[in-house]
């Protein structure tokens, strides 16, 4: 490890992360606190780190709107430049790019790993749009389910434990599907579309014209679709969940069903899923940690089935480049 170890001042960037969480995500902040002190302020440290190369990518600030959209591959290489710097521990002038470094060094997160979630960055500075559902999945592994890959190794589960790994990516995928299902008229004006174009040919909707009037019922069955995938990976991630120690695996299962209800609200809403975003109000937050609380005493429920898409086939691909589809 570089002497810029000894530069990081980790109380200081604790409370940056706290900052930063408690700003750009109110549900991942609540959920957070129920976490023992160390994996909390690593979970903390971790989340400023994505936070920050999200907000960099899109040229927002904290998730919000989108800025300007040009010299997206100059700063995916300031994004790729922060992060080498972190991971070989030398100071980055960045806060959250330095929460990296401490959170890295203390759990293994390995160049691989943050590559991974580096490269859903690169797919949007392309203008890409996936193909098929195996294109969604691609993408949502990319941006989310490399993170829950992430958040394992901080609540210590082993390298080669890998259906474990699995599990936590399976729960990332079931968050993103919720959030594509959720932001598509956002998206929609910021000229993205995640819809796999083979979905959109199904329903005889034409390109770019998802979320006109017309076509807002046969969109409202494509975010069921969604949905219902998103039920599938979130099942198969409270198995793993099942493997934590109790406060961890009490968080998990309360930010599952946080975000879970987003899912199933924007399919509960149909056609008019997009009038208004949907959010999770703090009392329904509340039962989702009580839940969760529950379900942390009772243990693993029945087996569930294993998603099509695994984690391991999922990596492999997007790492060799390769465009693929479900057949």
């Amino acid at each position: 490890m570089s002497a810029g170890r000894e530069a990081f001042d980790r109380a200081a960037l604790v409370d940056h992360a706290r900052q930063v969480i408690a700003r750009g995500s109110r549900s991942f902040a609540a959920a957070s606190r129920l976490f023992d002190r160390e994996t909390r302020e690593r979970v903390w440290l971790l989340y400023a780190w994505c936070r920050e190369c999200d907000d960099i990518a899109d040229a927002q600030d904290l998730g919000g709107a989108l800025g300007d959209q040009s010299g997206a591959a100059e700063r995916l290489a300031t994004i790729r430049a922060l992060t080498a710097l972190a991971l070989a521990g030398e100071p980055t002038g960045r806060p959250s790019f330095d929460c990296f470094a401490v959170v890295a060094r203390e759990c293994g997160i390995s160049a691989d790993m943050a590559e991974d979630v580096i490269a859903g960055f690169a797919l949007d500075a392309d203008g890409w749009q996936p193909r098929g559902e195996a294109d969604l999945l691609r993408y949502c592994y990319h941006v989310a389910g490399a993170v829950g890959v992430m958040m394992a190794a901080v609540m210590g589960v082993a390298a080669d434990d890998e259906d474990t790994l699995a599990r936590a990516c399976d729960l990332g995928l079931a968050f993103q599907l919720g959030n594509v299902a959720r932001d598509l008229a956002e998206d929609d004006r910021a000229g993205r579309c995640y819809v796999p174009a083979e979905w959109l040919a199904e329903a005889d909707i034409p390109p770019g014209e998802q979320l006109k009037p017309p076509y807002r019922k046969a969109l409202a069955a494509i975010a069921l679709r969604m949905a219902g995938l998103a039920a599938v990976y979130e099942a198969s991630a409270r198995i793993g969940a099942a493997r934590l120690a109790f406060r961890q695996r009490w968080a998990v299962l309360a930010a599952a069903g946080i975000y879970g209800a987003i899912a199933r609200e924007v399919a509960a809403r149909g056609p008019h899923a997009w009038d208004r975003r949907v959010t999770t109000s703090g009392w329904a937050k509340l039962g989702h940690v009580a839940r969760g609380f529950v379900a942390a005493l009772r243990g693993p429920g029945a087996e569930a089935a294993r998603p099509r898409w695994s984690r391991r086939e999922l990596a492999l691909r997007a790492r060799g480049g390769v465009a693929f589809r479900a057949g």
